[in-house]
């Protein structure tokens, strides 16, 4: 098991500049986000299906899957300014690219085959390659300059955070938007990317040629150190990609709204999981001090009942009650998830630990959304039950392997 690094000339650690970090990624999920709550009216407007939708996202995640290790380590020997410049970039030209795409669409103009081959190669490859790029970057780089246990642990929370946080702006933005029509968000995202890539090429610092390695390891998906807290993520990732694109379905055909009403429901859902999420890892989990085992096995309960909430067809007050419960579970999940492992490697094994767990995260979506909204055709309880039933597995998993058993003296944290 090898410790955290005492410092070395190697480390940059004057002046960390976590928060431009942090601010990059909270920009990359605010564009995501903002498109979540109009993807659903937006499919039915251009005539997509909602199996086609699930395949869309699912080819992005196969993106981010084979290339998120490769862009963490070249984060370490390119350096991470050059990597986050072009990622922003790659992103915002994709998303023009989706918003002109949308706009023949809903005039008429492409439809069939040809517009969703169009949009999975912009929104599914471009963007998934772009978007590949921006957490392991900065995940790897909050391992760099932080030296012990309690900070690695906040310092991932704060990433979680912000993602948290994007969802909530995301959410209120993506509804408040689309309240003037869908082609308002879909201009306002690739603002926001371009502003983003301005921010780091202005902002950002460059290391020296001493700082950068010239080959990092890679680190190995069956690494022992590493697997466990994979195998518990891809649970839970794979349960919250399972709704996460059915999630305006279920609100457009359980309570029976039109397009528009329907992208402000969804966006309040998304709002109130990102509430869950920001303020489980901005408050709570700094508060708690808990170790990262602890905070697995906690964020998981909370975030199964959360899921069992959402399974009855009730009123919608319950639903949003229930995607509470499951954005607070996952915030306090998150960090034990991420802060784990990489508190068991090496300074040169940060980059492609957190390019495994970004990899980790993208391989859920790669399947979990094609098989929510087939399961959501099938029977529209039967997505939101198998989130639940995996939950509940990774509550079980996470109770009962050794490696979740380590008591935390265990667990080196030199400074």
């Amino acid at each position: 098991m090898s410790p955290l690094k005492t410092p070395s000339p190697a480390t940059p650690i004057k002046r960390p500049q976590v928060g431009l970090m942090l601010g990059a990624v909270f920009l990359v999920y605010l564009a995501q986000m903002t498109l979540n709550p109009i993807i659903a009216p937006l499919a039915r407007e251009v005539g997509l299906a909602e199996w086609q939708v699930g395949v869309m996202i699912s080819v992005a995640a196969i993106c981010i899957m084979i290339s998120s290790q490769f862009w963490g380590r070249k984060s370490l020997s390119w350096g991470r300014k050059p990597v986050l410049i072009g990622a922003l970039t790659l992103a915002m030209l994709s998303m023009v690219a989706f918003a002109l795409l949308a706009r023949l669409g809903m005039a008429g103009i492409l439809g069939g085959v040809g517009l969703f081959l169009l949009l999975v190669l912009v929104r599914g490859v471009f963007f998934g390659l772009a978007m590949a790029a921006v957490p392991p970057t900065a995940q790897a780089y909050i391992a760099d300059v932080t030296e012990t246990e309690e900070a690695r642990v906040r310092g991932m929370a704060g990433m979680g955070a912000v993602q948290g946080i994007a969802m909530i702006s995301g959410s209120i933005i993506g509804g408040l938007l689309a309240g003037f029509g869908l082609m308002v968000p879909l201009i306002f995202v690739p603002c926001v990317l371009a502003v983003g890539a301005l921010l780091v090429l202005v902002l950002l610092r460059r290391e020296s040629p001493r700082e950068l390695l010239e080959n990092p390891p890679h680190v190995r998906l069956w690494d022992s150190r590493v697997w466990p807290f994979l195998a518990a993520g891809f649970g839970m990732f794979t349960a919250l990609g399972l709704i996460q694109v059915i999630a305006g379905f279920i609100i457009q055909d359980r309570f029976s709204l039109d397009s528009r009403a329907t992208a402000v429901a969804t966006a309040a859902a998304f709002l109130v999981s990102g509430i869950g999420l920001a303020g489980a890892q901005a408050v709570l989990v700094p508060r708690l001090g808990w170790h990262p085992h602890r905070l697995l096995r906690a964020g998981a309960a909370v975030a199964l009942l959360g899921f069992a909430v959402m399974i009855p067809t009730a009123g919608i007050w319950l639903f949003l009650l229930g995607m509470l419960g499951v954005g607070l579970g996952l915030g306090l999940a998150m960090p034990g998830y991420v802060a784990g492992p990489s508190l068991l490697m090496t300074r040169e094994e940060q980059g492609a630990m957190a390019g495994l767990i970004g990899a980790n995260n993208a391989a859920t979506f790669v399947l979990a959304p094609t098989i929510g909204t087939a399961l959501y055709t099938l029977w529209p309880p039967l997505t939101l039950i198998l989130s639940a039933v995996l939950m509940l597995a990774v509550l079980c998993f996470t109770s009962l392997h050794p490696r979740f058993r380590v008591i935390p003296a265990e667990v080196n944290v030199e400074s």
